[in-house]
Formats: structure tokens, C-alpha cells, sequence
């Protein structure tokens, strides 16, 4: 009966840990703070230990962390990443050195204490002192490649100075200062959008994005933190190891502290729980390390974490405040973002009176209702986040907040997004949306109108001319002529723009429209698979979901703004005003050498971005894919060019590289 009991309470640790592992290394978010999170896993650690048989391979205790995310290849670690015990005051720091005594029997030792940085881990790879790769710390086991996004990290060196091993793995945390954050976020409030939660979410999310100039945009920096012992890399001590990292031209933490006894360390650690506050980044605690290498050895590591090293948590700043009300934002993109209005409270030295709620659904699983006192976490974050309501201070009659079935701008009725995260207001017109949406639809990649950049779109909404993209074409030269800084001659060349993207073919349309999920390569592909808008907009949804790289969630979402009425008005609006809305075919009177043969790109390439190479290749007949199969043709690789260049080796894909690819260009 016993054992019965608790195989019904390891089952429900585990589905709990597997969610808040998946929120915390999928969505970079969480639910929990870390002392709670730590004592659902010991427990399970405990009920598994008293019942062997019953663990299994995919408990939490038997891995590092959570899967890797999709879109990037995956690259074993030469060295696992492990994960990092924590403790969480004085004693427990000591419980650690009585370990280490013990291990060590009691031999003299040091440690070194650094400020843990709460950004992303990521591992850098260096051949003869230049990056060739840089990986997420993933599953502990295995990461993402992020190597392009990371080249765009000014303190990431891509050649190495002074004497350094040919191969060299080091650790790091990859983080964003407070001030970018700040500076991202009044661009974003500038824009009506919902804001960045915090440095580290933003953070993980820009290294998801699949365009690298974003990534540089956002200015992500990196400390240093170790090596990973290979056998090219000669480790002595944690402070040998960081003069080294310096001397080659890595970035590393200034609180790096040598402590020859565990109170020195406890010392340290105290006085940072409120110095912290002064830096203009995230810190979460502190790490421990034993200092020499030989020492590191000896103590070793269990399936989940070294034995030389531990965290020490920080406590987190938690203060009850009352819930005024749940106003709600529309950001560009239709989404809507429920935003917690509080009664002022102070946490880290700040005035905390609102916080973004996320999404409706992490509102419901909150139960948050307006009335209640709520408590409110900022572990040093720039964004507070409302944790959870206190049960025993809810007055009676609290109405729960009801999900809104319309937007509080335009009152278009709101869909979900496939993905079950988001509402979303999909109506073009909607004035939370328009002046973003018209920027787009005039850039070179969508309707290529020029001189319509940001100032002429703000006055052009601002005073009532342009509500969506059609009333563009009803503009006069008498009209933009008034507005400021628009002479004649910058008047005529706005208007003759307008007039002349009339002709753009229907996947520039497309593209510029905004449709979710439909850039400009799902865009070509609608287009010359339909041929013309009317096609394309009475295609039901199973129809377009088998429509090669589109897919459901595509599906669902191009299905879903075609069968809204305002947009279907709009169409009908810019085909009276002489739109073509129509896709010639594509020329095929040059040379097409690769006629009807399929590639995958992987890798860095010299003379081709990855846009540019897709388009060469589809200029000589080729049809750029995404993933390599028995299908594939050719896989065309660069440096660097991870797990589909040895997947292409397996099943006897034939490999070229960029001179090869350009003498079959020629044939």
C-alpha cells in the first residue's frame, strides 16, 4: 500500500518538475520561484532512493535539463553542461564544505566565489584560437548552435590572442544589461507593444530569432566563466583559469574572489544580497567553486551536477499589494496583453505599480482577480511579476477576469493563436496596429514605396488620411504637400510611389499585408501555388495546410484572416483601386541547370547570405528546403555546418560546397 502511495506521488512530481523545466528552458518563464522548484525534486530525489525500481530514464532526477528548441541544429557537447546545485543560506553553504572535507578527507582547500549571472549559458568552441561554434547548454548533453547569433556579441572574441591551446571549450553566461532592456522597452511602449518581461527572457528569446541583425541590434554581452577540461586544455586552478581567459581576450566577472575558508565564502555571499542592486545586470546569487583543478578531479560529479561547485540563491524581494485592475494592450501584431494595475509598492529601490500578466492563459491559471492582495516578486528584475493572490486575504463576491471576445481597440472580434498562447486582433485597421503595419507594408520587400518612412506614417494616421493600406491610394499631392517637411517635389515622388506599387505581384501584397506567420518566403509560396487573391482566399484551411512549407499553424493562421470581414473589405478595396493582386509565373527562359532539384543550406557561407543563396537557387530552377531526407538533392554546406551535413553523409546526400555549387551553376 505504501509503495503504491508513493508511486502515485512520484508520478505527480514528475508531471510537475516536466512542466516547470519546460516553461523555464523552452519559454524561459516561470511559475515557481527556485526554492520551490528545489524541494519538489528533493522530494522525488528522497521517494526514489527509498524506491529503486521505480526510477526510470525520464525522471527529472535521471537528466541536466530541457529539451532543445526547434529551428537550429543540434550539437553534442564535447564536455556535458551539468546543472548547478543550490543552497540557500549560511548552513547549507557549510553542509557543502563538510562535503568537500570529506571528499577531499580533509585536506586543505580554497574556493572562488562569483557573482552567478542570470542570463543564458552558452558554450564557445575555438580551432586554432578562432569561434567556430557556440552552443546552448540544451539538454546538458546536447545545444543549439547559435554560432551566427553569437558572432554578433561584441565581447564574444572571434580570434583569440596570446598563447592558447588548439582546441578550447569555454563557459559562459550570455546576458543583457539593464539599460538595453530599458532602451528596448520604450521603444516597444513607444509602439504599443506588451514589454519585455525581464533581461533574461529577453535574452533566451533573442537568441531563438533566426535573423542575426536582430540579435546585434539588442546588444547582448557574455562573461567567461571556465574551461572545459579537454585534453588540450591544462587547468590548475579557478584563478589561473580566468587570468588565462583574460589574457586571450575573454570577458570575466570582476567579482571573482578568492576565499580560503568556507567563511570567508559565507562572508562574500552576504555582502552581495544587497551590493547586487548597484550593477547594471541580473544576478540571481552566487557560485562557489573549489579552487584546484586537481582537487575538482578528485571530487568529481554525480549524473546531475559536480561535486565541487554549488549556488548560493539569493533571496528573492517579495511584498504583498493590492490589484486595482487588469487593463489590457494591443501590441503591433494584434496580440493582446492583459497588464496587472497595482497599488504602489517599493521592491529594489523602485515604484512598482504595474506588471505585465503575460497572456490570458497564465491570468487563469493565476486565478488573479481585481480586489485581490497579490504578492509581487523583483529579484533585482527591471519587470516585477505578480506571483500569485493571497487566499486568505480574498474578499467574498471577487468576480474572475473574463477573456476578452473582442479587441478594446477597434471591438473586432479577437482569434487565438494556433499555438494556444495568445489572443490576437487580426483586423488590419485597427489603430493599436496601423502605423506599424504601414511602415512594413512600404519597405522594400513588401510594396517598395518610397520616401514613406516612419515621420510620413505618423502624420498620415495622425490626421485622419490613412486608417488602412487602401486609403493610401485615395491620397492627393494637395493633401501630403501640407504636411511637414514634404515640399512639392517630395510630395510627387510619394504619391508616384503609391501609383507605381499597384503593380507589385500578389507575394509582395501578401508580405506586406502582415499576416502572421506569412513573410516573404510563405508569401512566394501562396502566391505561385494560387495565382491569384480570389484563389487564395476562398482556399479552406485543409487545403492550405498540405501546401508544402505552410503547414496547420500557417494554415490556421492565413485560413483565419481571410474569413475576417474587415480584411476581406480591404482586399476588395485595393483590388478597386487597381491592385493586381496576381503572380505571373516564374521566367524560365535563362539557364536552369538545377530544374526541379531540391537543397539544404547549412552553415556559414562566404559570398551568400542564407536570403541570397535561396534566391540564386531558385533562379537556376532549384527549390531551397529546410530539412535534409532521402529526398534531398544536394546539401550545400558552409563553416561550420553542424548535424545536416553529417545526416547528408548517412543517407549518401550528395555534399557540395560553394565552389562546386557555382562550376554546376555554370553547366
Amino acid at each position: 500500500m505504501a509503495k503504491s502511495k508513493d508511486s502515485k506521488r512520484i508520478s505527480e512530481l514528475r508531471e510537475q518538475l516536466n512542466h516547470h523545466n519546460q516553461l523555464y528552458y523552452q519559454e524561459a518563464r516561470t511559475e515557481i520561484t527556485d526554492i520551490e522548484f528545489d524541494a519538489l525534486l528533493n522530494e522525488l530525489i528522497d521517494l526514489e532512493s527509498k524506491n529503486p525500481t521505480l526510477v526510470t530514464a525520464d525522471s527529472p532526477t535521471q537528466r541536466v535539463g530541457g529539451k532543445t528548441t526547434e529551428g537550429f541544429e543540434t550539437v553534442k557537447h564535447a564536455v556535458p553542461m551539468l546543472s548547478i546545485d543550490n543552497t540557500y543560506n549560511a548552513e547549507e553553504l557549510r553542509a557543502f564544505d563538510e562535503r568537500v572535507q570529506k571528499g577531499l578527507d580533509n585536506e586543505t582547500h580554497s574556493y572562488v566565489v562569483e557573482l552567478k549571472i542570470d542570463g543564458v549559458s552558452m558554450s564557445l568552441t575555438y580551432e586554432d584560437g578562432v569561434l567556430v561554434r557556440a552552443l546552448t547548454r540544451g539538454d546538458g548533453q546536447s545545444g543549439d548552435n547559435v554560432y551566427q547569433n553569437v558572432r554578433t556579441i561584441k565581447s564574444v572574441p572571434l580570434k583569440l590572442k596570446g598563447n592558447f591551446p588548439p582546441i578550447l571549450e569555454v563557459r559562459g553566461e550570455v546576458y543583457m544589461t539593464g539599460g538595453e532592456l530599458a532602451r528596448l522597452n520604450q521603444i516597444r511602449e513607444d509602439e504599443g507593444e506588451a514589454l519585455y518581461a525581464n533581461p533574461r527572457n529577453t535574452t533566451a528569446g533573442t537568441l531563438k530569432l533566426l535573423d542575426p541583425a536582430v540579435v546585434a541590434s539588442r546588444n547582448l554581452e557574455i562573461f567567461v566563466y571556465d574551461i572545459a577540461p579537454l585534453p588540450s586544455a591544462e587547468l590548475e586552478s579557478h584563478e589561473n583559469t580566468l587570468k588565462k581567459l583574460k589574457k586571450w581576450g575573454f570577458v570575466t566577472n570582476p567579482s571573482a574572489k578568492p576565499c580560503k575558508t568556507i567563511e570567508h565564502v559565507v562572508k562574500n555571499c552576504e555582502e552581495w544580497e544587497t551590493k547586487r542592486f548597484d550593477l547594471d545586470y541580473e544576478t540571481d546569487g552566487m557560485v562557489v567553486k573549489v579552487n584546484k583543478a586537481s582537487h575538482r578531479e578528485r571530487l568529481g560529479a554525480t549524473s546531475k551536477s559536480p561535486r565541487w561547485l554549488i549556488a548560493y540563491k539569493f533571496p528573492a524581494e517579495i511584498k504583498p499589494t493590492e490589484l486595482l485592475g487588469i487593463s489590457i494592450q494591443v501590441g503591433k501584431s494584434g496580440a493582446l496583453t492583459p497588464v496587472a494595475e497595482l497599488a504602489p509598492v517599493q521592491l529594489a529601490g523602485t515604484t512598482v505599480k504595474r506588471a505585465s500578466l503575460y497572456n490570458f492563459e497564465d491570468l487563469a491559471a493565476k486565478d488573479l482577480r481585481v480586489g485581490d492582495t497579490v504578492e509581487v516578486q523583483k529579484a533585482g528584475e527591471i519587470i516585477p511579476q505578480v506571483l500569485r493572490f493571497l487566499k486568505n486575504k480574498r474578499p467574498k463576491g471577487l468576480r474572475k477576469f473574463k477573456r476578452p471576445t473582442h479587441c478594446p481597440d477597434c471591438n473586432t472580434e479577437v482569434h487565438q493563436d494556433p499555438e494556444g498562447v495568445f489572443l490576437r486582433c487580426l483586423n488590419l485597421a485597427c489603430p493599436a496596429q496601423l502605423k506599424e503595419r504601414l511602415e512594413y507594408y512600404a519597405t522594400r520587400k513588401a510594396m517598395d514605396i518610397e520616401n514613406m518612412g516612419p515621420a510620413v506614417v505618423e502624420q498620415l494616421v495622425d490626421k485622419g488620411w490613412v486608417k488602412d493600406p487602401s486609403d493610401l491610394y485615395d491620397l492627393t499631392i494637395e493633401q501630403v504637400v501640407e504636411m511637414d517637411r514634404m515640399g512639392p517635389k517630395s510630395a510627387q515622388n510619394l504619391i508616384e510611389g503609391i501609383e507605381k506599387s499597384k503593380a507589385q505581384p500578389l507575394n509582395r501584397v501578401l508580405n506586406g499585408l502582415g499576416i502572421r506567420h506569412v513573410g516573404a518566403h510563405n508569401a512566394e509560396v501562396l502566391a505561385e501555388h494560387y495565382g491569384n487573391v480570389d484563389a487564395l482566399m476562398t482556399a479552406d484551411q485543409e487545403e492550405l495546410k498540405n501546401i508544402h512549407a505552410i503547414g496547420e499553424i500557417v494554415a490556421e493562421t492565413v485560413h483565419d484572416f481571410f474569413e475576417t470581414a474587415a480584411n476581406q473589405d480591404l482586399i476588395q478595396r485595393l483590388k478597386e483601386h487597381g491592385l493586381t493582386m496576381i503572380e505571373e509565373p516564374p521566367d524560365s527562359s535563362g539557364p536552369r541547370p538545377f530544374e526541379g532539384k531540391t537543397f539544404v543550406v547549412t552553415g556559414a557561407l562566404e559570398n551568400y547570405s542564407r536570403d541570397t543563396i535561396k534566391d540564386r537557387i531558385k533562379s537556376l530552377g532549384g527549390k531551397p528546403t529546410s530539412s535534409v531526407s532521402k529526398k534531398t538533392d544536394y546539401v550545400l554546406v558552409g563553416d561550420s555546418p553542424g548535424s545536416k551535413a553529417t545526416k547528408a553523409e548517412k543517407l549518401g546526400v550528395e555534399i557540395l560546397d560553394e565552389i562546386q555549387f557555382e562550376e554546376m551553376a555554370k553547366e
